[in-house]
């Protein structure tokens, strides 16, 4: 059956069909049922039978035996598109790309088998890649539209979705299970890419050390935090090392210095200090001292601080 939608992977050929199914079966349906009242309208005007009739009730319990099966037959069909498709989508290849993916307020990150992260979902067309899901702090959930999948992300367990691209070019990719107010910022980009180029990403960037401002946007920082001084949930963080900062400790509000050792401690140590004017919301963050110190010195070098 030809597709009425644009079909970017195998899954979302999948869906699109089962849905075509079940939209025509109602419409006919629909159209059956509408023809029929009109029909029984015009034919049993009041004008034309002013006296009722008595019914009668030959063939009755044929008409209803044929419309009881018929219902349970087309009940039955959908129930086996549906679980079709349903097993089609729990059954990922054996050869499929594994990647892991970890949802975090309010940011993805995804992770490759050689143990390169990326804050982009980038795949190689025409081959499975498989999403082995979990999440860092609350109930997320990952839904690629175009793919036309979706599943949550619930920490303490791993939840899996899979798909096939089958057309390059980038997708979008959002949470859609409210998590908080930084909820509506928590997309990312799906890249299908052939597979020479992918290999060619993968390869040269799995020894790459990420700078500290590209592991502002890896560790989900950018997603609350701007680098240019507009405002977003949490503060700028342009020129904010050497600047006094009012903060709020124990109930208690003083002014701190944002030096080196301030920033470290916001970092790790979150809820510690929650800063005038912001909501406690920063959740903790895992990363390795490198990975600190580069975000520190990324900070310290932004417009605005003392050099």
């Amino acid at each position: 059956m030809a597709s009425l939608f644009h079909e970017v992977s195998d899954t979302a050929a999948l869906v699109d069909r089962s849905l075509v199914f079940i939209i025509g079966t109602s419409l006919a349906i629909l159209a059956v049922i509408t023809f029929l009242m009109l029909f029984f309208v015009v034919k049993y005007n009041r004008k034309r039978h002013p006296r009722a009739e008595n019914p009668s009730h030959e063939g009755g319990r044929l008409v209803e035996t044929g419309w009881v099966a018929a219902a349970t037959l087309l009940v039955l069909l959908m129930f086996w598109y549906g679980w079709r498709d349903f097993d089609y989508l729990r059954t990922p290849p054996a050869d499929a790309l594994a990647v892991q993916v970890l949802g975090r307020e309010w940011s993805w990150l995804f992770t490759y088998p050689n143990g390169k992260e990326s804050a982009v979902l980038k795949v190689p067309v025409n081959r499975p890649t498989r999403l082995a899901m979990t999440s860092l702090d609350v109930i997320h959930s990952v839904y690629i539209p175009a793919f036309r999948i979706k599943e949550d992300v619930v920490p303490g367990m791993t939840t899996h979705l899979w798909f096939t691209p089958r057309e390059i070019g980038s997708y979008d990719l959002f949470c859609t299970e409210y998590c908080g107010v930084g909820h509506s910022h928590m997309q990312a980009v799906v890249e299908v890419v052939t597979q020479e180029a992918f290999s060619g990403w993968l390869a040269g960037e799995a020894a790459y050390q990420p700078s500290g401002i590209r592991l502002l946007v890896d560790k989900g920082c950018a997603d609350c935090h701007s680098t240019d001084g507009s405002p977003r949930d949490g503060p700028t963080l342009r020129g904010l090392f050497g600047s006094t900062v009012t903060v709020r400790a124990g109930g208690v509000e003083r002014r701190v210095q944002a030096d080196e050792e301030y920033l470290r401690r916001a970092i790790l140590q979150p809820q510690a200090e929650i800063v005038r004017g912001f909501a406690p919301i920063m959740p903790a963050v895992s990363m390795t001292q490198a990975e600190l110190d580069a975000i520190v010195d990324a900070i310290k070098s932004l417009p605005g601080s003392p050099r």
